[in-house]
C-alpha cells in the first residue's frame, strides 16, 4: 500500500461524486471530516468507518487512510495541531454532530474571511463539543486471518448471502468452532455481530444513493422491512427513511 503525505493548510470544502475515491494518504495534523450531505466511507488497515450525515469522523495525525463517497457528498474538513486530541484516540472515530457543532463547523468552512481571533474562538467551541459527544458503533473491522478474509470478501460482494458460518466454513476449509473463535479474536465481534454491522454499512450507501427502504432491506439480507427498520434504528437512533431524507439527495 502506497501512502502519500497530503498537506491540509486549513478548512476546506470538497465536492465528491458518487463512488469518487481519495486514495491512501495521511496528514501531519488531525482532521475532522464532516459530510454536510452524502455519506463517506473512511478506511484504514484495521477496517472501515461509515460517516453518514449529521456525523463526523476524527482522523488522527499520521494514520494512513482512504475515503470514498458512497453518494454525491459535500465534505467539510477542519484541521487541528497534532498536539490537540480531545477524544484521546489513535484511530478514526465517528462521533455525533449536534446542532451547535454543526453550525460551528459550517461557520469555519463557509466564512473564510473571519479574523484570526474569531476563528480561534470557534475552533475552541468545536473542540469542546467533541469532548462531549459519544463515539458511534460504525466501525467494520477487517480480520487478518486469510480464512476470515475469504468469508468477509464473499459477504462484501453480497451482503444478502444467507449462508451460516458452518456453510462458509465448508467453502473456505475451516470448522465452525474455529471460525467462531477467530471472529471474536480478530474483530472483537461474533460472526452474527460482524455480519449485522456489514449489512448496516451497506444500507447507508444504498439509502444515500436513493434506494427505497424496502429494496435496501432486501439487498442487505433482512427477512423483512420491519426487521431492517428496527436494526437500523437501534444502531443509528433514527429510521432509514429519515436518514435517507437527511442525506440531502432526495
Amino acid at each position: 500500500m502506497s501512502v502519500t503525505r497530503l498537506a491540509l493548510p486549513g478548512p476546506t470544502l470538497t465536492s465528491l461524486t458518487r463512488r469518487e475515491r481519495v486514495e491512501w494518504h495521511d496528514h501531519d495534523v488531525h482532521q475532522l471530516i464532516y459530510p454536510r450531505s452524502g455519506v463517506l466511507q473512511v478506511s484504514t488497515g484495521l477496517g472501515a468507518w461509515v460517516v453518514p450525515p449529521h456525523r463526523a469522523v476524527w482522523v488522527p495525525a499520521g494514520v494512513p487512510h482512504a475515503h470514498q463517497a458512497l453518494g454525491p457528498t459535500r465534505m467539510y474538513n477542519l484541521v487541528f495541531d497534532a498536539a490537540v486530541n480531545p477524544l484521546r484516540v489513535d484511530q478514526p472515530t465517528v462521533v455525533a454532530v449536534g446542532p451547535l457543532l454543526r453550525e460551528v463547523i459550517t461557520a469555519l468552512i463557509e466564512d473564510p474571511d473571519a479574523d484570526g481571533q474569531a476563528r480561534a474562538n470557534l475552533e475552541r467551541v468545536a473542540l469542546d463539543q467533541l469532548r462531549r459527544v459519544r463515539a458511534l458503533p460504525l466501525h467494520l473491522p477487517s480480520p487478518a486471518d486469510p480464512r476470515l478474509r475469504d468469508i468477509t470478501e464473499l459477504l462484501l460482494a453480497d451482503p444478502s448471502d444467507q449462508r451460516t458460518l458452518a456453510e462458509f466454513g465448508a467453502a473456505v476449509g475451516a470448522g465452525e468452532r474455529t471460525l467462531s473463535r477467530l471472529f471474536r479474536e480478530h474483530t472483537a465481534m461474533t460472526f452474527p455481530q460482524w455480519r449485522t454491522q456489514l449489512r448496516l454499512h451497506h444500507s447507508l450507501g444504498l439509502l444515500a444513493t436513493g434506494a427505497s427502504v424496502t429494496s435496501t432491506a432486501t439487498a442487505c439480507g433482512y427477512s423483512g422491512t420491519s426487521a431492517f427498520v428496527e436494526s437500523f434504528r437501534h444502531a443509528f437512533g433514527t429510521t432509514p427513511g429519515r436518514y435517507r431524507r437527511e442525506a440531502g439527495q432526495f
